[in-house]
């Protein structure tokens, strides 16, 4: 399996860390400084977007992209080291249009819109215009199971209604955010399986009876564009609202965050590799006892286990993407699985060492530490718990032994045999 880059890649990777530099690096003092006085600063996102627009970084990450549609397609694999990139910046994202939960929303769009939604939906968000959000987690119920999920979706006549609360939910508060994607129940029907009952529909976010009732803070850290929790009181849309057909909302989710999955792993790589290039230096220029940190063993431990760790993470993550550029989300389900759970501990891990190295100021807002931290520890939960992946992943393995069962006893040195 060859993970080399090509000509084309290999150029984007300078373009795009070119673009970040010269444009973007300069401003992320005043990004901080508007966001923590709760402004999102358009007036510094709105000219990037077009000037990226211009250069050909845009809508890198939709493979399926038509001729029609502006943007640069790109493979999953081709794509991983440009996420890369962009992590190491957490707002440079957007400036590209591959900003979570966005890239979700446009590939669902992509693949399941009508005509009417894909025009009304689907284009501004490919050209920047606006944005979106999805909301699948409630409060009320155990959503790691997500057939627990209790948001109805009631067909009246030629609308629906939705009644229910939904929780953090990435994005309502971003100026541009414009509709949400809601999954809920649209039959309560216990002959019917589970997975059959749910459905997908898109409510524009001025739409009556919806609010935002608050931006919830994660590890204390409160993101601009939002955290939110959503409440849907009496909230009216047109049936050609509904996305793709009643009772396709769980095959819609995993259409959805396979790739959104994938992304964030590429992100968190990109972060952990700045993180460890931080931490070497740090090491580099401080002194304790008499010596450069970086000469006692348990710094270059942690260095060197961290190197191992981001390496793994990536070869794990880029046959994750060749899988889906070869086979389709449904087939690295698995893979997927996988590189969710190993990402997550690689940054919680990686991001621990790099702030013990730093030391107290590791904790403050001085680094991008502490907030590449509160991500890390969050993707333990975000797009599913670990557990849940850790259970499709040993459920295939049992399942693809069981199929040969007994097949290994060959292998079993047997007290007959030493007789």
């Amino acid at each position: 399996m060859d993970f080399e880059f090509g000509d084309r890649v290999n150029g984007l990777r300078r373009q795009l860390e070119d673009f970040i530099d010269r444009y973007m690096l300069p401003y992320n003092a005043e990004w901080h400084r508007e966001t923590l006085a709760g402004r999102y600063p358009m007036h510094i996102m709105e000219p990037l977007k077009e000037i990226a627009r211009s250069e050909g970084l845009w809508n890198l990450f939709l493979p399926g992209l038509r001729d029609d549609e502006p943007g640069t397609r790109l493979t999953n694999v081709e794509y991983a080291p440009l996420a890369e990139i962009m992590g190491r910046l957490p707002w440079a994202s957007e400036a590209f249009n591959c900003n979570a939960p966005d890239t979700g929303n446009m590939e669902l769009l992509e693949l399941f819109a009508t005509p009417e939604q894909r025009e009304q939906w689907l284009l501004p968000q490919l050209d920047g215009s606006i944005r979106s959000c999805f909301a699948m987690s409630e409060p009320d119920v155990a959503s790691s199971d997500a057939t627990n999920i209790r948001t109805s979706i009631r067909r009246v006549g030629d609308d629906y209604v939705i009644n229910g609360r939904k929780w953090f939910i990435t994005g309502p508060l971003h100026p541009l955010c414009k509709f949400v994607i809601v999954m809920g129940l649209t039959n309560d029907d216990d002959s019917i399986p589970a997975h059959q009952r749910h459905s997908m529909i898109i409510v524009p976010m001025d739409t009556p009876g919806l609010t935002i009732v608050r931006n919830i803070p994660i590890l204390h850290h409160f993101a601009i564009e939002g955290q939110c929790e959503l409440l849907f009181r009496d909230c009216r849309v047109p049936a050609a609202n509904i996305l793709g057909e009643e009772g396709q909302g769980f095959a819609l989710a995993q259409a959805r965050l396979g790739p959104g999955r994938i992304h964030h792993c590429m992100r968190t790589i990109g972060q952990c590799e700045l993180a460890l290039d931080l931490m070497c230096e740090r090491a580099l220029e401080r002194r304790a006892f008499g010596t450069q940190i970086s000469n006692h063993s348990n710094i270059q431990d942690w260095i060197a286990q961290s190197r191992i760790d981001i390496d793994m993470a990536r070869l794990l993550v880029l046959r994750a993407a060749a899988k889906i550029d070869a086979h389709g989300n449904k087939a690295a389900k698995v893979d997927v699985s996988a590189i969710k759970v190993v990402a997550a501990q690689l940054q919680t891990r990686v991001l621990d060492r790099a702030i013990q190295v730093f030391g107290a100021m590791g904790l403050t807002s001085d680094t991008p530490l502490a907030y590449f931290y509160t991500w890390g520890r969050a993707l333990h939960l975000f797009d599913g718990p670990d557990e849940v992946h850790l259970r499709t992943i040993a459920k295939s393995e049992l399942a693809r032994v069981r199929e040969h069962l007994g097949e290994n006893s060959r292998y079993y040195t047997l007290p007959q045999q030493l007789g």
